[in-house]
């Protein structure tokens, strides 16, 4: 008769700093497991303190709470063995009469009402968003192997088992027979996959079964998709939860022959498993496909924990009549709910009749909330009281950007007056230019689309349709312009979107140089053009809003240039 280990899983939204509210969320995870009869739960990575916690965990009050709360979660622990991440202070040494402390990204091992045992992260990713060589120290290798009723267990976080020969392979070489994995993995598209294909490959590397329990939700730019994963130890897939959803899962897991143990390891639990009713059968969630409804998942996601996490019910946005305010007024609609949603319309002279009405028909389709504020009045009294320092020049930049700017400041009003957050709509593709205003489009709260290029915000509007139109087919058709001036347009500044970016994906995510881009088949002179463009922006990036992180690199935490450079490609 084959062993099996119940494991259950819980990919929670957890929030920073929330220490007594992640707790109860835990504990109440906990006391559903132990009802499923599990052998063990898992919980995220850093699940006590929310992921991530950045300087936070250089305050000692913060950290001396986090461990009460896991002593306090041990004390509620019973039969199920609980794995759970915090930040563990390893060592205190007294110098110059401040603690040095080294901190430890750790997961803890509870049952019988007390911590049996803790692990900590050994690799330490320090790449993209990641930052962990700044907060924490990397833990003793080998180790991670404890005994739970006599089936030897193999404990990791998160980058350990990413590595092929890191502590999971060593811990499944020493003779664990399951490997328990706890994470706080971001999103970025394609990741989901490349990650179900190492896990299947770590579990048919080491011939045992891997259970990956992953965060799910927002926080600030990051979001995490869940997508937790339970495979057999050939690598056959035997769970694999929802993506952007809370879930709790168990599974009833077919260990592998046991082998010798080359370690002595720590028993947590010496009952032997019960004898349970197997579990039914059950079938994963459908997946989220196309890309589109993936990322469009992930948007929502994003915004509606900001605003929530936030302390914010309600939401004000600028419609303009065009595709970038069309798109994340229905992201906003679907994350917050339309009661929740406040468009404003504020046309000029150069408003063209089509857009005002598009954006009117916008609202209705979407149930929201629609206020018409013409600004042509409030236009031309700046342009009154700034004649004396304007004469003599021509109608240009500065007056295009006053009809921003006025925008800027009627929305913040609503912000200030109603506390509604104002959700700001500029696009990757604008914000990498620089075709968005300061303190004009580029005011807000949070830029839900600021890593969604142009041509991928067309591809989530039509998505967005395809039960039945709900952002106006003229949205989607018309030319994109500012409508700053007479008869404007995108292209009277900048390459077609179908050039641009392609030349913006290589220069900003993949980090070539112009050469490189140009021996892929484009134009010397546009690429050089584009560079420039978007190394002269860098000041205007560092003060733009947050915004959901959906590729491999971001404005913001992934991508950290100086702002004065004059290093060129």
């Amino acid at each position: 008769m084959t062993d099996t280990f119940r494991v259950a899983g819980a990919q929670l939204d957890l929030v920073v700093g929330d220490l007594e509210g992640n707790r109860r969320r835990i504990v109440d995870a906990m006391s559903w497991a132990e009802s499923r009869q599990a052998d063990v739960l898992l919980l995220p990575e850093l699940a006590v303190t929310g992921y991530p916690p950045e300087d936070l965990l250089l305050r000692d009050e913060f950290i001396n709470r986090n461990t009460e709360v896991v002593k306090r979660l041990a004390v509620a622990s019973g039969t199920t063995v609980t794995i759970v991440g915090f930040a563990d202070p390893a060592t205190g040494d007294e110098l110059d009469d401040a603690v040095v402390r080294d901190i430890a990204n750790a997961a803890a091992i509870l049952c019988d009402g007390e911590v049996k045992g803790v692990y900590h992260k050994v690799l330490l990713p320090n790449y993209a968003v990641f930052d962990e060589d700044r907060y924490f120290v990397r833990g003793d290798d080998p180790g991670g192997i404890w005994m739970v009723s006599g089936i030897p267990i193999g404990v990791s976080v998160c980058e350990d088992i990413w590595v092929p020969e890191g502590p999971p392979t060593r811990q499944a070489d020493a003779g664990a027979r399951i490997l328990l994995n706890i994470n706080a993995s971001p999103y970025h598209m394609d990741k989901a996959e490349e990650r179900f294909a190492m896990l299947s490959e770590r579990a048919r590397q080491t011939g045992v079964p891997v259970v990956y329990v992953n965060l799910v939700g927002g926080q600030d730019e990051l979001v995490f998709e869940g997508d937790s994963m339970v495979l057999d130890h050939e690598g056959n897939l035997l769970y694999r939860a929802a993506e952007f959803e809370e879930e709790r899962f168990v599974v009833d897991v077919p260990l592998p022959p046991a082998r010798p143990v080359a370690v002595t390891p720590p028993i947590v639990r010496t009952t032997p498993l019960p004898q349970r009713e197997p579990l039914p059968a059950q079938d994963s969630p459908a997946r989220l496909e196309p890309e589109e409804a993936e990322v469009y998942a992930a948007l929502v996601t994003g915004l509606r924990d900001y605003v929530h996490k936030n302390g914010f019910r309600k939401v004000v946005i600028g419609l303009s009549g065009g595709i970038d305010s069309a798109v994340a007024a229905a992201i906003a609609v679907d994350a917050l709910g339309a009661e929740n949603v406040r468009g404003v319309g504020m046309p000029t002279r150069f408003s063209s009749e089509g857009s005002v009405t598009d954006a009117r028909d916008l609202a209705e389709n979407l149930g929201m909330r629609f206020d018409l504020i013409p600004i042509d009045d409030i236009f031309a009294e700046f342009l009154t009281s700034l004649k004396g320092v304007f004469e003599g020049t021509p109608f240009g930049v500065a007056e295009e950007n006053l009809q921003a700017r006025i925008r800027g400041a009627i929305v913040m009003g609503i912000s200030n007056k109603h506390g509604e957050m104002v959700v700001t709509t500029g696009n990757k593709s604008e914000m990498a230019v620089g075709y968005a205003t300061l303190y004009g489009d580029m005011a807000g709260g949070f830029a839900v689309l600021k890593d969604v290029f142009k041509l991928l915000v067309y591809r989530l509007a039509e998505w967005r349709n395809r039960d039945g139109e709900v952002i106006p087919r003229s949205i989607i058709d018309k030319p994109p312009s500012a409508e700053l001036r007479p008869d404007q347009r995108d292209t009277d500044s900048l390459p077609p979107y179908a050039v641009l970016d392609p030349i913006l994906e290589r220069y900003v995510e993949r980090d070539w140089s112009i050469d490189q881009i140009v021996a892929d088949g484009f134009d010397r002179d546009i690429v050089a053009r584009i560079a420039r463009m978007v190394d002269r922006n860098e000041y205007k990036r560092r003060q733009a809003a947050p915004g959901v992180r959906i590729t491999r690199k971001a404005f913001g935490k992934d991508r950290r240039l100086p702002i004065t450079n004059c290093f060129r490609c």
